[in-house]
């Protein structure tokens, strides 16, 4: 919990993404896509808790536990909802929110296969109020996101939904929560 991330598609090569270009049909929420680049600031997302104190900084998350993703520079939640999708008419997976605080269409549940998500594990995000898998298949927008891919919820579980944590700043518990090193 706090860790700041990028998280990749292993099946298609590409990390999750957001930035400040709203969907032009569907939901007209700010778009989420896959981008090939590993060095755009876009791509980092702050893992949070259902709520602040369900998910203290530093605390492993489970597998099985609820989070929200927050794109770190717009500070809108990773969001999905009964709308189609742009290219693949899957279910539109946006962004949403202010600061961090949007509503309960904001809940992902980790699924991965130990007791805690790994660093090094490809594990699938459920949406709590749909039941799909964050997803990709491939689809690439043109104008004005030419190449990027399209991010969906897709109903199955399957070879297109599995994601690894990458670049970012990984937040460790604290042994004595007392103590504070300062710098």
């Amino acid at each position: 919990c706090g860790s700041v991330l990028k998280l990749l598609n292993t099946r298609h090569s590409v990390r999750l993404h957001s930035h400040e270009v709203k969907y032009g049909s569907g939901s007209g929420q700010q778009s989420v896509t896959g981008v090939e680049a590993s060095d755009d600031a876009n791509s980092y997302w702050r893992i949070r808790g259902k709520s602040d104190s369900s998910c203290q900084r530093g605390t492993p998350v489970k597998c099985g536990q609820a989070i929200r993703l927050t794109h770190v520079n717009t500070g809108k939640n990773l969001h999905t909802h009964h709308f189609p999708s742009p290219l693949s008419n899957n279910q539109e997976v946006s962004a949403f929110g202010d600061d961090g605080e949007g509503d309960d269409l904001d809940f992902w549940i980790v699924q991965c296969s130990g007791t805690y998500w790994e660093r090094e594990d490809a594990v699938r995000f459920k949406h709590v109020g749909t039941e799909v898998f964050l997803s990709i298949t491939g689809e690439q927008y043109g104008h004005p996101i030419r190449g990027q891919r399209e991010v969906h919820g897709m109903p199955a579980a399957n070879h297109h939904n599995y994601w690894k944590a990458m670049e970012g700043v990984f937040i460790k518990p604290s042994l004595d929560p007392a103590k504070h090193d300062e710098l």
